[in-house]
């Protein structure tokens, strides 16, 4: 192969592989756990993107270095049969790419001391938008990434705009290099990449008038822009600078604004373009929007339509638990039920709780935990603290089931954010704990039907799943 004369082979880092589909290309060519893939087709591949892109073709070549030696693979593959390949990890130059902006309402920034290091690192990948739907500002891209981008066809894209004006969005990144993001915008829509922005929305900043700019001129590209998200900042207690979060006047004035303008784009688009996270709603108290509102637009991850599916998914429970009483005598494995919550979603979950309560018979109280660690501006489920849930449950009524929020650990080592994990809370307590993200998960628990379920006084031998918790919509349902 030509790759070999044009690389020094000894200091690139391949893919590493863990993992080879049965059946597959790889597996009908001997490739092995622990080999490290370089190339496909004299291409060099620096991550998951690469390989999936030149391993189209029908004939391969592969490269691979097996300990010392460097292998060359040559294969035939059949339509629609898999490479086959686990990496250990989706990129393979760097585990992901850095982020060179100083925003004030970064998380990283924000964090309180003494973490573990990987949450001090600054992501900003542009692999990672397309690969998992991360929000990125494109602010750090070389040349060889836009070729990629539009080589390779990277679409969708997943961009944190927050303002389109330039200068205002070097200010509030706090970087004067940060490009001209609607001339980058409009040479992605250029090449045919669809893209979903996001508006972080800090009272004082670029609100008001800012932001009404900032979704008129996204406006002026759909549909190559296919979404508005508008979201509130979060600051927790260690933020340094001089934000702060939105009243619950000032979100409902925002809320009204960005609400007023889908008539507009339902009527020019077909689609209402732009949506104000769930946030919004529950800071002012009002009523989630039906799922017809959101258009189609799977963005759950960002914190946009997940109470509605909540919701919706509980209506369906509800008949379900009618049908099973109907169908079997009421006895449950537990008598009494506490479920643990943000305070942000706390209402609506005592809400479900009390009609869980009335339906079954059990006892259910709803504790919405208080963020120590963070400050109690913090109130969203997923960035509770099992040393402050562990605490204020040590204080609370005592139940026989504890069921926490999934969304509390995950960390692909199935901990929270302070590294304990729900076999330790479960232990301290010396209660059963249970994770759940939909009240049919709760209901699983009653039952004894729940897969992820922690007795005390026991230990994990590795990482849980958590994948068997709805797997279709796991990010999507993350509220409890």
């Amino acid at each position: 192969m030509a790759l070999f004369n044009e690389i020094d082979l000894t200091t690139f880092a391949g893919g590493r592989i863990v993992g080879i589909e049965p059946d597959s290309v790889a597996a009908e060519i001997g490739l092995q756990i622990g080999d490290e893939l370089l190339a496909i087709n004299d291409e060099k591949v620096e991550d998951v993107i690469d390989v999936q892109f030149y391993s189209a073709d029908e004939s391969l070549e592969l490269l691979v270095r097996r300990g010392e030696e460097y292998l060359l693979f040559e294969a035939e593959r059949a339509y629609n049969q898999a490479l086959g390949i686990e990496f250990a990890h989706p990129t393979f130059d760097i585990d992901i790419r850095r982020c060179n902006n100083l925003c004030e309402f970064c998380f990283v920034l924000q964090m309180a001391p003494k973490f573990r290091r990987t949450l001090y690192i600054k992501d900003d990948d542009y692999r990672y938008s397309f690969l998992f739907g991360h929000f990125v500002t494109l602010t750090n891209l070389s040349e060889h990434d836009w070729w990629r981008i539009e080589t390779m066809g990277l679409s969708p894209l997943y961009i944190s705009v927050h303002v389109t004006d330039t200068e205002m969005r070097r200010k509030f990144l706090r970087n004067p290099n940060a490009p001209d993001i609607m001339m980058q915008l409009r040479q992605l829509a250029q090449w045919g990449v669809e893209m979903h922005t996001q508006l972080v929305v800090v009272p004082g900043f670029n609100d008001g008038p800012w932001l009404e700019r900032s979704v008129r001129e996204l406006a002026t590209l759909w549909p190559a822009v296919q979404s508005i998200s508008v979201v509130p900042v979060g600051l927790t207690r260690h933020h340094k600078y001089t934000m702060r979060p939105h009243t619950a006047a000032e979100a409902a004035v925002t809320l009204d604004f960005v609400e007023s303008l889908q008539p507009q784009f339902q009527q020019q688009f077909g689609v209402r373009f732009a949506y104000p996270t769930d946030e919004w709603y529950l800071v002012t108290g009002r009523e989630v929007p039906a799922l017809a509102a959101y258009d189609g637009q799977q963005l759950q991850e960002n914190g946009l339509g997940s109470v509605r599916d909540f919701l919706d998914e509980w209506a369906e429970v509800q008949q379900e638990i009618g049908d099973w009483r109907t169908a079997n005598e009421p006895h449950f494995r537990y008598a009494s039920l506490t479920l643990v919550t943000g305070a942000l979603f706390a209402p609506v979950l005592r809400a479900a709780a009390a009609a869980f309560a009335d339906l079954t018979g059990v006892t259910v109280d709803v504790l919405p935990a208080v963020n120590q660690r963070l400050g109690e501006t913090i109130t969203v489920a997923g960035l509770l603290m099992g040393g402050d849930v562990l605490a204020q449950l040590q204080t609370a009524v005592s139940r026989d089931l504890i069921i926490l929020p999934r969304v509390m650990f995950d960390h692909p080592d199935t901990i929270a954010l302070d590294d304990l994990s729900p076999q330790d809370i479960a232990n301290q307590l010396q209660r059963p704990i249970a994770l759940a993200d939909t009240m049919g998960d709760v209901w699983d628990a009653l039952i004894g039907e729940s897969k992820v379920l922690f007795q005390p006084g026991k230990t994990l031998d590795g990482p849980l799943n958590l994948r068997v918790l709805n797997d279709d919509d796991l990010a999507g349902n993350a509220h409890m």
